[in-house]
């Protein structure tokens, strides 16, 4: 066996071990009712999170290879079953479509947004934080 056959067949065998250890990045989600689906990796420069005494606000970005049709009918299917009510949905060439849910106090926008190379999800939603009292 040549040395130059040696050395390719090590390469290949180091990537693969390499690309067999790497271990995915769980998907961040910053309401715990909210599930963000497999597949999709969370994007932390194009998403803002605030929080104060009273509320809680954030735009999550996510982007995948994901089909928006088949995204946008998980993402419906998983927030009714998380509690989330269905107030409007709003399709478009050029906008992807967009989604909006309410909860007891929370208000949530799913926008899903069809690429060039990736979809794109972003998770607008606003809760109220309850309050400690003191006595």
């Amino acid at each position: 066996m040549s040395i130059q056959r040696t050395l390719a067949a090590f390469l290949v065998l180091a990537l693969t071990a390499g690309c067999a250890t790497t271990s995915a990045r769980s998907t961040r989600s910053e309401f715990e009712d909210i599930p963000v689906p497999k597949g999709l990796t969370y994007q932390p420069s194009k998403s803002t999170i605030i929080e104060s005494p009273t509320v809680k606000a954030a735009r999550l970005v996510y982007r995948g290879r994901l089909e928006v049709e088949s995204l946008s009918v998980a993402m419906r299917t998983t927030l009714e079953a998380n509690g989330w009510r269905h107030v409007s949905s709003t399709s478009a060439a050029e906008h992807g479509v967009t989604q909006v849910y309410e909860k007891s106090g929370s208000s949530l926008e799913v926008r899903l947004l069809d690429g060039w190379w990736f979809t794109s999800v972003e998770l607008t939603a606003s809760r109220a934080q309850q309050q400690a009292t003191t006595k």
